[in-house]
């Protein structure tokens, strides 16, 4: 199937949707607080870009998610390279970070705001505990299953470790960490509006608890499909450039 066959395919169910959302609305009478009308939807996306309020609050949750996703991926990485070559240190880590793992992160945000407030630092820890495990799961795996034979030749040619780790084991890695990354780049957006609704006074996820409290289904829809729009566009970035770096990979366009 060719991409453009792809995409109208892909097409057919969100035309579904809207199809069924126009027809309750405008034909059967559903309320607007249960279910806005596309059109309200439309009026209310174009007020919060006229007013810049959308841009603000996708603005301050785009930072925090940078800030926190950055720091995910360098300590999902670390630990991964560690837990991925060494076994003690896997045996060593592995009861602990499984067990909080297995904890819900809406479990955690009341915690986290406890300990760090409602400030931005509680939305970045929230960001760095949802996208952490991705990466180091996902590297640990991909440098655990370097070929033996490989590493026999590196020791055969008597590389350092560190030659080793750059021409064996990353490359062999580096389709797992895109993997990684990718996963981890959307558990960081949906742990900022999660943690934003839970508490914040600003972003979307604030928006969107906001409005709810205003009964302004309106904007809480736009607030949806906006985080909704921005998540897909973030990932098919980062698929992008995943393909670029890895042309050897398996990986196809999603």
């Amino acid at each position: 199937m060719d991409k453009y066959k792809k995409l109208g395919f892909s097409l057919i169910l969100p035309a579904i949707i809207l199809f069924i959302w126009f027809y309750s609305t405008t034909y059967k009478g559903v309320p607007d607080a249960i279910l806005p009308t596309i059109q309200s939807v439309g009026k209310a996306f174009k007020t919060t870009i006229t007013s810049g309020q959308l841009q603000e609050d996708l603005q301050v949750s785009f930072i925090r998610v940078i800030k926190g996703y950055l720091c995910a991926v360098l300590l999902g990485i670390i630990a991964g390279v560690l837990t991925g070559m060494n076994e003690y240190i896997k045996v060593f880590l592995n009861l602990t970070l499984t067990t909080i793992r297995q904890i819900p992160m809406v479990a955690w945000v009341p915690l986290i705001i406890l300990w760090f407030g409602i400030d931005d630092m509680s939305k970045i820890v929230t960001i760095v505990l949802a996208a952490f495990f991705p990466v180091m799961i996902n590297v640990s795996n991909g440098i655990a299953t370097t070929p033996k034979a490989y590493l026999e030749l590196a020791r055969i040619y008597k590389m350092s470790p560190w030659k080793t780790f750059i021409r064996v084991y990353l490359p062999n890695a580096l389709p797992s960490v895109f993997v990684g990354l990718r996963l981890a780049l959307g558990s960081s957006w949906m742990a900022v509006v999660a943690a934003e609704i839970l508490g914040a006074t600003s972003g979307m996820g604030y928006r969107l608890s906001f409005s709810r409290t205003l009964m302004q289904p309106d904007i809480m829809f736009t607030c949806m499909i906006v985080i909704g729009i921005v998540g897909i566009i973030m990932d098919k970035l980062l698929l992008y450039l995943f393909q670029i770096l890895t042309p050897w990979s398996d990986e196809k366009k999603g």
